[in-house]
């Protein structure tokens, strides 16, 4: 669920693991299966099943949870998923990109749709707010692993367009089509990374005030709860205050 990592962790504190635990464990093993039923049930071969498979990792699914979600793409009589994207405005203007997968188009039109009503957003055209975002790759590592210039040359040399080191981690950013053998190259030099994905990404971010913030967030966590929708991605950042008042 990689749209919005900056509001991750307030979520979790508000109490939401335990009622959504089983919800993120369905919809990190429907990405699974979806992965290898597009090219090979092997992540070693298989750049978007390789990043499912760690994503599943890091929220801790079973690893026979894992196992049956790539069998289970292999079966003749298997589920079939289609990939739909939905654009739309929050309140104060800001973008969102939604991304899901769906044996049912009219339902989960439906259900996103209601979503955004809902809380105050707006469904809009597909295309109506995508060119605010870049389709990137991100290979994201632990700051331990390497300092920032070796990143930097390993990023570079692996064919990557950005790198971005801290105190939390390196975040190394490629274009779309690079994506795999950035994400291979990395890992061989520094060990599996802690997150890896394609995500939209945006260009310009937007400051709202806390009030707008707090309804912007209730927007994507309603939205999230939706049982078709994998990520949602935004183009706003919460400010520290509001930030600490919800983690407060």
């Amino acid at each position: 669920m990689a749209g919005h990592s900056q509001f991750k962790n307030i979520m979790h504190r508000k109490g939401r693991v335990d009622a959504v635990r089983s919800k993120i464990f369905g919809k990190l093993a429907r990405e699974i299966t979806v992965a290898a039923k597009l090219g090979l049930p092997d992540p070693a071969m298989n750049a978007r099943l390789r990043a499912a498979i760690i994503a599943a990792r890091a929220e801790n699914v079973p690893k026979d949870n894992i196992e049956r979600a790539i069998k289970k793409a292999q079966g003749a009589d298997g589920e079939s998923y289609d990939e739909i994207r939905y654009e739309g405005y929050g309140p104060g203007g800001a973008a969102l990109i939604v991304e899901a997968q769906t044996d049912n188009r009219n339902r989960t039109a439906s259900d996103v749709r209601s979503a955004f009503t809902k809380s105050g957003g707006s469904l809009a055209e597909t295309g109506a707010v995508s060119f605010m975002f870049d389709h990137v790759g991100v290979v994201e590592f632990d700051a331990k692993v390497a300092d920032a210039d070796t990143m930097l040359e390993a990023a570079i040399e692996a064919g990557a367009d950005d790198v971005r080191s801290d105190a939390d981690g390196h975040e190394v950013t490629c274009a779309q089509e690079a994506y795999g053998e950035v994400s291979k190259a990395l890992e061989a030099r520094f060990g599996e990374p802690r997150r890896t994905a394609l995500i939209w990404k945006a260009q310009n971010t937007i400051e709202v005030d806390d009030e707008t913030g707090e309804k912007l967030l209730r927007l994507v966590e309603v939205i999230e709860d939706q049982d078709d929708v994998q990520n949602v991605f935004v183009n706003f950042a919460l400010s520290e205050s509001l930030m600490e008042k919800l983690a407060g």
